[in-house]
């Protein structure tokens, strides 16, 4: 997990949580990991020193620290559904609202904003279906393919929050979207 000063003003006023923050990493404690970032070092014995800080968790910090919601590229979320086996060479995230790419020692954490229409969904469990049909879109992927593999591979809690956000969802995922549902027993015809 890695933290933001954010994190800890309800324990003091901020520069009381920015001197504690400063006095762990002193100690070693607290590993700063880039601006306003902070982590438990952690060693990793196949490294022989310090284990890196987790893209995910480089992400979800980064978003919370500008109140934005962070999730996997498209193309994270198309391979964890199995429309694709390619994976990215670097993480990539889309984000609830522009943020700058970040890096933390050797590892680039890339941020593409989301768009409007996707933003909302960042923080439901319908995101990876929603990322995974604008990636099968995208790519000129059959969207009813897409669709049935989708209904096949997402979790009971994807296509849930899917159902209750129907309404959010952009014109062009309607009819997968539908569809997903459909196979999976959730929408009636």
């Amino acid at each position: 997990m890695i933290f933001t000063p954010a994190d800890f003003v309800d324990l003091g006023a901020r520069a009381a949580v920015d001197q504690a923050l400063s006095r762990l990493v002193k100690a070693g404690t607290l590993r700063r990991v880039g601006r306003g970032l902070y982590d438990w070092p952690r060693q990793s014995k196949l490294l022989g020193g310090d284990a890196p800080a987790a893209a995910d968790d480089v992400a979800a910090a980064a978003a919370r620290r500008v109140g934005a919601t962070a999730a996997p590229d498209n193309l994270a979320a198309a391979n964890a559904l199995g429309l694709t086996t390619a994976v990215l060479s670097r993480p990539a995230y889309m984000a609830s609202r522009k943020l700058g790419d970040r890096t933390v020692g050797t590892l680039r954490v890339k941020f593409r904003p989301s768009g409007v229409k996707l933003a909302p969904l960042l923080n439901t469990d319908a995101a990876v279906i929603v990322q995974a049909l604008a990636w099968a879109r995208d790519s000129g992927f059959d969207l009813n393919e897409a669709a049935a593999k989708i209904a096949r591979t997402a979790s009971d809690a994807a296509t849930s929050a899917l159902a209750a956000n129907l309404r959010r969802l952009p014109v062009w995922a309607l009819g997968p979207a539908r569809e997903i549902l459909r196979n999976r027993g959730t929408l009636s015809a």
